[in-house]
């Protein structure tokens, strides 16, 4: 067992400035206690419709400070996705800890109706999670494993 000093942190300070289109809406928010990502809005003036096939790169009046060696993956909704086919197209998408530019989100409509986004809506959710720091070392050789080189489905066979 790990020494409790040694665990991450369970609460991390993110800085955040609310654009002059975006001041209108809430700080992003989880929907309950145990919810990882933080629910992000449309800062749109007006309805957007988005027709099957269309893609959209939606403003949400955000810009955050993230601490070093974190970043933020921004997320589909899954109630979005499942009814109407709505999803974030380079899900998930990185916010880097030194980017300082509004958070945008590509929706991407894979349903078969038009989907409208209203202003204010929840559009995606934002998960901060910590990153890893990588020394990397050439090898000559990797170790063996039982499933070697296999991918894409050699597990399930």
């Amino acid at each position: 067992m790990s020494d409790s000093k040694d665990l991450l942190p369970t609460r991390v300070v993110v800085r955040a400035h609310q654009l002059e289109h975006g001041r209108h809406l809430d700080l992003p928010t989880r929907a309950s206690a145990g919810s990882a990502g933080y629910d992000l809005r449309a800062a749109v003036a007006e309805s957007l419709m988005l027709s099957p096939g269309d893609r959209a790169l939606v403003p949400t009046g955000l810009a955050i400070e993230l601490p070093a060696d974190y970043e933020g993956q921004v997320r589909p909704r899954s109630g979005l996705a499942l009814e109407h086919g709505v999803t974030v197209l380079n899900s998930p998408g990185t916010i880097d800890s030194d980017y300082r530019g509004e958070i945008r989100v590509i929706l991407a409509n894979l349903g078969s109706e038009p989907f409208e986004i209203n202003p204010g809506m929840r559009i995606a959710q934002l998960v901060v999670a910590p990153v890893c720091v990588v020394d990397w070392q050439l090898e000559n050789e990797l170790g063996d494993t039982e499933r070697g080189s296999g991918g894409f489905g050699s597990t399930g066979r």
